[in-house]
């Protein structure tokens, strides 16, 4: 027996947010390349390429969440959110990695500095700061759904990151200059590279743990256990399973012990709406019995 299926929806429409950040990213990686040739800064050419991935991160997290809008088929029957996860999780995977080449590069620098000439100087920092504007603006259009959705928050963390990366360009470079202090650019681009990874290594860890079907962090499984045992007739509640069919999409099966009889709709509905309202969860799955007569999932005796 189930109670009546909630399937959901996204938090928000967010087709026009990843197109307008796909064109403007794109259009910086255009700015930073040209001025890059023009000057012959590898800096700025290095950065052109980094913020390539900037596309991609979108790109995935866009086919994603038009994943997960898919209807389901007899095949997939419970369509494609988990398109959501996969991308939070490539996400977060394209940023370890692009940090990683950054705390590399800083090192490199670190023990051989580079002089920086002033015309050169003024045209970088220039460029980053059209890089924070556009970054910016992008990370904005994400704010709204980054607390209730993984996958947008992957784009949100990608895009405020190289804001961050930015401003500590326009920073150190303005220093370097004044100061002639060739070693900062390396030691911001390193305090940057930390601090985004410490951001970063979250939605690593939540996208995987989502992947393996793991209880979602916002859900608390023992108050679920006891939300469904403290229903009217019930003496036992087993075989509980609750985990993430997309960022924004929880689910939940489990066998409910009612020695008086069955449940009806009444019951099966508010147990629903318990359920959704106190946790979220959107899809649920209930089967009732007189007496247990299938034994809880269990891992195998070593």
């Amino acid at each position: 027996m189930s109670a009546d299926h909630d399937h959901g929806h996204a938090p928000a429409n967010f087709n026009r947010a990843f197109a307008i950040g796909i064109v403007l990213n794109i259009v910086f990686v255009a700015i930073e390349a040209f001025y890059g040739w023009k000057i012959n800064s590898l800096a700025l050419l290095a950065d052109a390429a980094h913020n390539l991935s900037d596309v991609a991160g979108l790109v995935l997290a866009w086919g994603g969440a038009l994943a997960s809008k898919l209807r389901p088929n007899p095949r997939h029957t419970y369509g494609w959110k988990r398109g959501t996860i996969l991308a939070a999780f490539a996400n977060a995977l394209l940023l370890l990695m692009a940090m990683g080449a950054l705390a590399w590069e800083a090192v490199g620098r670190l023990f051989s500095p580079e002089p920086l000439a002033g015309a050169e100087g003024v045209t970088i920092m220039v460029v980053a700061g059209i890089g924070i504007v556009i970054n910016t603006a992008t990370a904005l259009l994400f704010m709204r759904g980054r607390e209730r959705d993984l996958n947008i928050r992957g784009a949100f963390l990608h895009m405020a990151a190289d804001a961050l990366v930015s401003a500590g360009v326009v920073i150190a470079g303005a220093l370097t200059l004044w100061m002639g202090w060739v070693w900062l650019d390396p030691v911001v681009s390193l305090l940057i590279a930390a601090v985004i990874l410490v951001g970063t290594w979250s939605l690593f860890k939540e996208s995987l743990h989502m992947l393996f079907d793991g209880v979602p962090d916002s859900v608390d499984p023992q108050a679920v256990q006891d939300c469904l045992a403290a229903l009217p007739g019930v003496t036992r509640v087993h075989d509980l399973h609750i985990w993430s069919m997309g960022t924004s999409h929880i689910a939940l099966t489990a066998h409910l012990v009612m020695p008086q009889g069955h449940a009806d709709d009444v019951f099966l509905k508010h147990a629903t709406d318990q359920l959704h309202e106190r946790f979220d969860i959107t899809h649920v799955t209930l089967q009732v019995m007189q007496q247990a007569f299938t034994a809880p999932c269990a891992p195998p005796d070593v």
